[in-house]
């Protein structure tokens, strides 16, 4: 192993490594520098995906994600510690905390914030490339539709219990995630975290494919782009499977241009989030931190500010027994933890935030 001199800057054997990579090389390495990346979702796929770009050079890399760090995270999603979940930090936020430790040249830029149909041309606008760390569906169809029209490569992944999915989206070149499956899954109707579990090799080994491809397709030879293809993979029992695939002709998306999740209009109402004990309110603006700050301390209890939230406990607001906790946005979205019922959440909001 090359050891830099003391003092000398470790920069020029940094990527001696993946340069010796005949299909990476030098000029790949200068690629991927010039590359920016966009990750929807930093948990557990996006945050181990978020590691490999930092550790691989990509050049600017940008992290979505809408929520706040919990106990239950630590087992499989490596960018986070136990204060984080203790102090309910936003994810990016813990992300790049822990990003910033590993070095290199990568800039790291974060948004904590809901990826829809009003806000994608703002965030994935300047993406060569878009990783999906999501947990829904919903958001996997939105980030189809924005980038079959706009020309841009996504990789799909997904991981419950064992098991693993990955699909590079090549728009133009290959099928898209509506050629597989023209719809959503009714809900209810697939396994998910919460109700199958989720173990950390899984999500190792898809977010690691992930990032494999999406090197090949940065760094690599622009002439000779991977092979569009399913890969299934079970990491209890070792197996992997590929499914070469081709472009559905009658693809809503990219054979009709028909891209109804980016043009659908979101209905503002709360969501129940799956497995959280904790209900998500739609934003009506965005909030001044600092003087909401004072208006909570004011009411009492604890007050947890980070740049992009607020965490708000106070002894005495429970539901059925459990403590009601709210996490506020600087986008102006709330997660009040402790309750399932909208109606509960939405009442202990106006009562002690309003609109």
């Amino acid at each position: 192993m090359t050891v830099p001199e003391p003092g000398r800057d470790i920069g020029a054997t940094r990527f001696s490594k993946q340069e010796r990579f005949a299909p990476l090389g030098v000029e790949g390495q200068k690629r991927l520098l010039a590359s920016r990346v966009v990750v929807v979702g930093t948990g557990a796929l996006g945050g181990s995906a978020a590691q490999n770009l930092v550790r691989a050079g990509i050049g600017r890399l940008l992290l979505l994600d809408r929520d706040v760090v919990e106990p239950s995270n630590l087992p499989r999603q490596v960018l986070f510690d136990e204060r984080h979940a203790r102090d309910r930090v936003p994810k990016v936020e813990a992300a790049r905390e822990t990003l910033a430790r590993i070095g290199g040249p990568t800039r790291v830029d974060i948004a904590a914030v809901q990826l829809d149909g009003s806000n994608a041309d703002e965030w994935l606008g300047a993406a060569d490339l878009v990783i999906d760390g999501t947990d829904n569906l919903a958001t996997r169809y939105l980030i189809n539709d924005w980038c079959v029209r706009a020309g841009v490569p996504w990789i799909y992944g997904g991981v419950v219990g064992a098991a693993g999915l990955v699909l590079a989206v090549l728009p133009g070149r290959g099928p898209c995630l509506r050629c597989l499956f023209p719809e959503p899954a009714p809900p209810g109707s697939l396994a998910t975290c919460d109700t199958a579990g989720v173990i950390l090799p899984a999500v190792a080994a898809v977010a690691a494919l992930q990032c494999g491809l999406a090197l090949a397709l940065l760094g690599g030879d622009p002439g000779s782009p991977p092979t569009p293809r399913l890969v299934e993979l079970d990491a209890w029992g070792g197996a992997v499977r590929q499914i070469e695939l081709a472009a559905d002709p009658a693809c809503p998306a990219c054979a009709e241009r028909r891209f109804d999740f980016l043009e659908r209009a979101e209905a503002e109402q709360p969501l129940v989030l799956c497995g959280r004990m904790a209900v998500q309110l739609p934003s009506a603006g965005r909030v001044d931190l600092q003087t909401m700050e004072q208006r909570l301390v004011g009411l009492g209890g604890e007050v947890l500010r980070t740049r992009s939230a607020l965490v708000w406990r106070r002894t005495g607001h429970t539901a059925g027994g459990t403590p009601l906790e709210l996490t506020l946005f600087a986008d102006g979205r709330a997660l009040v933890e402790g309750t399932e019922d909208p109606a509960q959440a939405q009442a202990f909001f106006d009562r002690n935030v309003g609109r």
